[in-house]
């Protein structure tokens, strides 16, 4: 693992479920700083309810500082506008984020600082702040979201892939993509948390009473239910088979209002990612039912390996990277094959949590994914000491700069 480094991350929130990012920043804080950047958006803001609420509390989280996020992480939470197609509202923000992190940097007394971006958005600033390297690490296609800027995206990342010095990516389709547009591309697949998953497979693991009293197959899912989650392909199996229970966790962004009125259907909601091993106990079976789009063909479902790390049978839409996992697990290319594929499971007998299973997925582990990325960092790292004899010191340091002061290049 890299060692002794300050790392800026730009990010999504500190406080939401744990991904990726979350799992590789916290093992890197073991041995090196991190500034997590709360997340800069994406998205447009809309007059909703949801938006509004998020908005008032990204201006108390900005008023507030930055505050300890974990051992050697501090949590700082910028006050941007993310209205990318707008000039002055990109000038705006560009100042106030890089002179706020500038602020922070020099507080922390930060110093060979790299610069670990998984935000497109973050382009205006990156490459600006006295970096040893920027890293893009990019884990999904950001522009096919609902409700993005998708031409404004575009832009911002492909400058950021232009200036960085090292880009991963999470799947084989994103390399393709980014590849095309920097030679330092490399593919790092999303790891897992074996051992907590695993707890699935444990006698003493006590599966949630909501889950244990449901008539039995359970089919169960949990992540964000959101618009590239296939509902008419769930609400098609639960009509199919309404003697089985399907199980959704996951806090809800789409109408399931086709969902709700179904018997054997249970929206749990959003349940802390410690219990998720003892609900996924209480499951037969689990999915990943996608649609299949440009959104999900770039996608590397954490879920996917998280169900194998708690030894589940998994069926799962016809998605690249779920498909390198065919030896555990089923794909489905239409409706009626995915429940095929869950009859089958049924049929078979080999339900719920099996060990083996489990087993199989330590090579995919987040603490090997780690090790596998600071083995990149450190290349670049050493490649940009080669070059410095040639071409200068590498650019200002993080240091020398004053908050108004401009790297920035239009």
């Amino acid at each position: 693992m890299i060692e002794g480094h300050d790392i800026i991350c730009f990010s999504n929130d500190w406080d939401g479920d744990p991904l990726s990012k979350k799992h590789i920043m916290t093992r890197l804080a073991r041995k090196n700083r991190v500034l997590w950047v709360n997340s800069i958006g994406n998205r447009r803001p809309t007059l909703s309810l949801h938006d509004l609420r998020r908005v008032w509390k990204k201006v108390g989280d900005s008023a507030r500082g930055s505050r300890s996020g974990d051992s050697n992480i501090t949590v700082y939470s910028p006050l941007v506008l993310p209205f990318y197609g707008s000039r002055a509202a990109r000038w705006f923000s560009r100042r106030q984020l890089r002179s706020g992190l500038l602020r922070v940097c020099r507080r922390l007394k930060f110093r060979d600082v790299i610069t670990w971006t998984f935000a497109p958005s973050s382009a205006d600033v990156a490459g600006t702040l006295g970096e040893e390297i920027v890293l893009y690490h990019c884990v999904d296609e950001f522009s096919e979201f609902d409700g993005v800027d998708r031409d404004a995206l575009l832009e911002m990342e492909r400058r950021l892939l232009a200036k960085a010095h090292l880009v991963v990516v999470s799947s084989s389709h994103l390399y393709e993509s980014k590849s095309r547009h920097n030679p330092e591309t490399h593919l790092v697949t999303h790891g897992v948390d074996t051992e907590h998953f695993r707890r699935a497979c444990d006698p003493g693991t006590v599966v949630p009473e909501e889950v244990a009293r449901l008539p039995r197959p359970v089919v169960g899912f949990f992540g964000l239910i959101a618009h590239w989650v296939d509902l008419r392909l769930i609400r098609q199996l639960a009509t199919a088979r309404p003697e089985w229970s399907f199980v959704l966790i996951g806090k809800t962004a789409a109408d399931c209002g086709g969902l709700n009125r179904l018997a054997n259907v249970h929206l749990l909601g959003r349940r802390m990612y410690s219990d998720l091993p003892s609900y996924c106990k209480g499951f037969d079976a689990a999915i990943v039912p996608f649609e299949v789009n440009d959104l999900t063909l770039a996608a590397n479902p954490l879920k996917l390996r998280e169900y194998l790390a708690a030894g589940l049978p998994v069926v799962s839409s016809a998605l690249p990277e779920a498909g390198k996992f065919s030896r555990l697990v089923r794909i489905a290319r239409t409706h009626d094959e995915f429940l095929r594929h869950l009859d089958a499971v049924m049929a078979e007998g080999r339900t719920g949590p099996r060990l083996e299973v489990s087993r199989s997925m330590e090579p995919e582990s987040w603490d090997e994914k780690v090790e596998a990325l600071s083995g990149l960092v450190n290349e670049a790292l050493r490649a940009r000491t080669r070059l410095r004899p040639s071409y200068g010191d590498g650019g200002a340091k993080l240091s020398d700069l004053a908050d108004g002061s401009s790297l920035y290049a239009h």
